[in-house]
């Protein structure tokens, strides 16, 4: 945090000051105890299983500068200990009047049900060839990260590149007020947390409440690849500028000549006359779509696209990883969570990749799909039937609907199941060979890194 003090928090968030002194220096939020650092601000979210207020002796132990906290009692310490009503909405207030004192940075605003981090990590990438770039750090992209994101931006910053994230109606309105963004991607209209929003085209319309409170003048980008959002201008009556960007040549940006290596692409990014080559580091079509989003943005931000476009020769995301293991094999890690969206995008991964030996599935439940979660499953099951894929090895309860589909139309894809991610591994050792390429995707909640970790570790 930058030139923030107690007296600051206590006017951002309309707390009352108990003890303490108002001019003690706050340097950073902290909502986890086990982590604070001296010179924090502790701020104690409510959970569903856990109050962080019990953990409020802890966190002074370690140095927090200040304390937020809406229970009643006071905390009689040296150090300064501000009363607020709501300590997440205490979180919002400094959030938003921290960007009002930055208002003056550039924020680019991304979104979507699948894609939005990886797009995030490449805007970032593209931008940061010209300007001082801040960006979200890890998943810091809800209604309590995007506060602690917003608070760690500085004067120095040239631009700022910011995930929001959604599970419910209403959130995007409170995150763009926050963020008062001058751009916004949206990358896909999926079906993750449909459980809450009910449909897709409820979750489009949450997801464009991101233009709600961008600045006048503000450019909207959209996934021209995607149906609901090639419809979005007109079927959610969007007013502001808007650009799209794909794999189509009726978008503003669009990608064309795209060639899959073994462990890299290459393709070439059009926007009007201007035609630039580009090398990506990753594979998939969908990586493709995001990177020409990131060429769009840097782009309409002053950035040539053929200086934007050096970035991304060594660019690394932080979701999807290809790890080859000399005189073994190659694991494409997918692990930290899925939807059929991007389940099938992983899927087309595999496909694409050149592959003299075996490919294998390792497929996992998708949560939160709400009541066609079996639907869904199936989906993948119907997807799978024309892949050149040979082995599918199905964990969870969900994930058997997707082995059904194939046994059931006689698929030529051996299939199998385990009843945990020790057997599925196991196997994996025993029957993988050199050449193969094993794709491992699932929901985070099944823990399918397990499998990657013992594959990695030979035992």
């Amino acid at each position: 945090m930058e030139n923030i003090t107690v007296k600051d928090i206590v006017e951002m968030t309309g707390g009352v000051l108990l003890c303490g002194d108002e001019n003690t220096p706050v340097t950073d939020i902290c909502i986890n105890s086990k982590i604070i650092k001296e010179g924090d601000l502790f701020v104690p979210i409510i959970g569903e299983r856990v109050d962080a207020h019990r953990f409020i002796e802890s966190a002074l132990d370690k140095g927090a500068a200040t304390l937020t906290s809406q229970h009643n009692g006071v905390v009689i310490a040296d150090k300064p200990y501000i009363r607020v009503d709501d300590t997440v909405d205490a979180l919002r207030r400094i959030g938003k009047a921290i960007r009002q004192r930055l208002i003056q940075i550039p924020v680019v605003a991304v979104t979507g049900s699948v894609g939005k981090t990886t797009t995030r990590e490449m805007i970032t990438q593209a931008l940061a060839s010209a300007k001082k770039t801040f960006h979200t750090e890890k998943n810091l992209n809800s209604q309590i990260g995007v506060p602690i994101t917003l608070s760690r931006m500085s004067s120095e910053d040239e631009i700022a590149v910011l995930e929001l994230g959604i599970s419910e109606e209403g959130q995007m309105d409170i995150l763009s007020d926050m963020v008062r963004p001058d751009m916004a991607v949206v990358t896909t209209i999926g079906v993750a947390h449909i459980e809450f929003m009910k449909t897709q085209e409820n979750i489009r319309k949450q997801k464009l409440c991101i233009v709600h409170s961008m600045k006048e003048g503000g450019t909207l980008f959209l996934n021209g690849d995607d149906p609901l959002l090639k419809d979005a201008v007109a079927a959610e009556h969007i007013t502001c500028r808007t650009l799209f960007y794909g794999t189509q040549e009726w978008c503003d940006y669009y990608a064309k000549d795209i060639v899959y290596h073994d462990e890299y692409t290459t393709f070439v990014c059009v926007h009007g006359s201007e035609e630039v080559a580009v090398t990506l580091n990753t594979l998939g079509k969908h990586n493709v779509g995001n990177c020409v989003a990131a060429l769009a943005v840097a782009n309409e931000n002053g950035i040539p696209m053929e200086q934007a476009a050096t970035a991304f020769a060594c660019f690394e995301g932080q979701r999807q990883k290809v790890i080859h293991l000399e005189h073994r094999f190659t694991i494409v890690d997918d692990t930290y969570n899925a939807s059929p969206d991007s389940m099938k995008a992983s899927i087309n991964v595999l496909c694409d990749m050149p592959c003299e030996g075996k490919r294998v599935a390792v497929l996992g439940d998708m949560f939160e799909l709400g009541q066609n979660e079996v639907a869904y499953h199936k989906e993948i099951g119907q997807f799978l039937l024309d892949k050149p894929i040979d082995e599918v090895v199905v964990l969870g309860e969900l994930a058997q609907n997707i082995k059904s589909v194939l046994e059931e139309n006689q698929s030529t894809i051996k299939t199998y199941t385990f009843s945990d991610n020790e057997e599925a591994a196991i196997y994996l050792m025993a029957t993988l060979k050199p050449e193969d390429v094993v794709l491992i995707k699932a929901s985070n909640g099944m823990n399918l890194k397990e499998i990657v970790n013992i594959l990695l570790n030979g035992s």
